[in-house]
């Protein structure tokens, strides 16, 4: 075979894996860097929970607390309104959970009226701190906490992405507060296509 035929072969090949024919994440693809969905928490009803609760389902995964100012409603309304303009069908495929860094004031009582707000698909999280720092080790999200004030408050600082699972369970996107919202959207119908 002349080597300018297969020079042609080989970059329509890189054309197809490289631009995915449409199959590209929009969003940050974690494909293969990322383990798959697993935790042992305890949910907004004050049950146990693990992962395996969830299989069958796109999850969307987000670490935050309920004290927080700004960027966790945001984020939370954000999820909200994603869910709102995806079709029916997708939009009951899709798990989203809040997984609270801040134990000590975010129990089931104050998790479920907070995620109350926002949307039904959404399920508040937390743990022991033992178990909150195996979950954030395993997925590289950073928290810690500032100094309590005269009235005992105190801020928590957190990574702000929102990971994406298909679902069997394997990591596929980190969406971040600067992707847009057709960029989402497709992301999260595609996700909702891995349920069967």
């Amino acid at each position: 075979m002349p080597r300018w035929i297969l020079t042609l072969v080989l970059l329509s090949g890189l054309t197809v894996a490289g631009c995915g024919g449409g199959q590209d994440w929009q969003t940050k693809d974690i494909s293969r860097l990322m383990p798959e969905l697993q935790f042992t928490l305890t949910d907004e009803h004050g049950r146990e929970v693990t992962a395996d609760a969830y299989e069958g389902k796109a999850v969307l995964m987000f670490f935050g607390f309920t004290h927080c100012p700004d960027v966790c409603p945001a984020t939370m309304a954000r999820i909200a309104g994603w869910l709102g303009q995806l079709p029916e069908a997708d939009r009951e495929r899709i798990r989203v959970l809040f997984v609270s860094v801040d134990p000590d004031r975010d129990d089931a009582e104050r998790l479920r009226s907070y995620t109350a707000h926002f949307h039904e698909a959404i399920t508040g999280l937390t743990g022991t701190q033992e178990q909150l720092r195996r979950l954030s080790k395993r997925y590289r999200v950073t928290y810690g906490y500032g100094d309590k004030d005269e009235n005992g408050d105190y801020d928590v600082s957190h990574s702000a992405g929102i990971y994406g699972f298909a679902a069997n369970g394997e990591a596929r996107v980190l969406i971040r507060q600067s992707d847009d919202r057709e960029a989402v959207l497709a992301d999260l119908e595609r996700l909702a296509k891995t349920v069967d």
